[in-house]
């Protein structure tokens, strides 16, 4: 059999490969604490549950559902307005994801030809560089630096690569880093689209996840101009709960979410009408879960880092996400053998930084996905695994 040649480019998938090095170590009678893959275990609240089940016993709700609801845009434009202070056309400015990974894997193929370049922060989420690569595209990377807070120097881009680039992919509160940006970074970065013709597609899936400040996260479509060099994808996998559902929607400038529409509609038919239901219920309903679900997170973040710097792994605390970025000891050359040594001595798996691009080598990313308790008994096993040394 022949297969095609844009599969030379991938491998099994990161979180497949630490799935079942989890899953033999298990056969062999041992525990695994994961805090690999970012899958929330705080469900949604039960509203928004109620509403997904009322929805899933109506027999008229099986049909394909086609197209979205148009009482689910009017929310979320209702959503945005209320939450961002951003006004959206409900018609022509939204369209829904069936989460933020199928739409980031595939709007490339709405943008870019073969060829076409598009500028990619490294490290970053996988998808990011994988969809571009599914769409034949050629990739610069853009590094996040610590020394720069881990945000993109825009003015350390070559000009030729900004001139031929097509598409930049932007995130902030960013994965796997846990960085935020200030909003000048975003002034700037718009003004940097505007001057070299370049689509920014922004992922905001963490703007309700960040800690540290009395400033709520914001919408680059709330910073002027920003509906007229590109799109934002919003997600309701963390801050709802509802990471299994897939519900992710594409916001802004009307062409670039008219071309993703168009594409969806020769590839899926639509959301699931009780998932649609789900939505409007998380959206419209009481936000009170919203800050439960925040408070939950920085408890769990305090919890690690207090308990792992106790163990004697030194590591700063994430303003934002779901996700602490910790350096590796010194003496491993490679995050993955590390990543390796300590689910072997600990029984501890996190996520190598090399799986997040060349420049996330040296760190680990790692999930806020177990209770504090389960987290405790993680940093005892570390401490206990002689991979750190504990400072007298």
């Amino acid at each position: 059999m022949e297969f095609a040649k844009r599969m030379d480019m991938f491998g099994e998938s990161v979180f497949t490969i630490l799935a079942k090095m989890r899953q033999e170590k298990e056969k062999q009678g041992e525990r695994v604490i994961d805090l690999s893959i970012g899958t929330p275990n705080i469900p949604p609240a039960p509203h928004v549950i109620s509403a997904l089940v009322e929805a899933a016993k109506d027999e008229k709700n099986y049909v394909y559902a086609i197209k979205d609801l148009d009482e689910l845009h009017q929310a979320v434009a209702q959503w945005y307005q209320r939450r961002y202070q951003v006004n959206l056309n409900p018609d022509r400015e939204i369209t829904s994801l069936l989460g933020s990974q199928e739409g980031l894997a595939h709007i490339c193929l709405s943008i870019v030809d073969p060829g076409d370049t598009v500028l990619v922060p490294d490290p970053c989420y996988p998808v990011f560089g994988d969809g571009p690569r599914i769409a034949g595209a050629r990739l610069v990377y853009m590094p996040l630096k610590k020394e720069n807070q881990y945000l993109i120097d825009l003015d350390d881009i070559d000009e030729e690569d900004a001139k031929k680039a097509k598409l930049m992919v932007v995130s902030y509160p960013n994965n796997p880093t846990a960085a935020t940006a200030p909003d000048w970074f975003y002034e700037k970065l718009i003004a940097f689209a505007r001057k070299y013709d370049i689509i920014v597609l922004h992922d905001n899936a963490y703007s309700e996840l960040i800690f540290d400040s009395d400033k709520p996260g914001r919408s680059f479509l709330s910073y002027p101009g920003a509906k007229d060099v590109g799109v934002e994808f919003n997600s309701l996998s963390k801050t709802y709960g509802l990471a299994g559902a897939r519900i992710g929607f594409c916001l802004g400038n009307a062409q670039v979410v008219e071309h993703l529409s168009m594409l969806k509609s020769n590839m899926d038919y639509g959301m699931f009408l009780p998932v649609q239901k789900a939505a409007i219920a998380a959206i419209t309903g009481d936000q009170s879960c919203v800050k439960t679900t925040r408070e939950a997170y920085k408890r769990r973040r305090d919890c690690l880092c207090s308990s792992m710097s106790e163990a004697g792994w030194k590591m700063d605390r994430s303003p934002a996400t779901m996700f602490v970025w910790a350096p590796i000891p010194a003496t491993y050359q490679s995050s993955l053998e590390f990543v390796k040594d300590l689910l072997e001595k600990a029984g501890v798996i996190v996520t190598p930084g090399s799986a997040f691009g060349p420049s996330g080598e040296g760190y680990v990313r790692i999930a806020l996905v177990q209770e504090e308790d389960v987290i405790r008994e993680a940093a005892n096993a570390v401490k206990k695994s002689g991979l750190f040394s504990v400072e007298k």
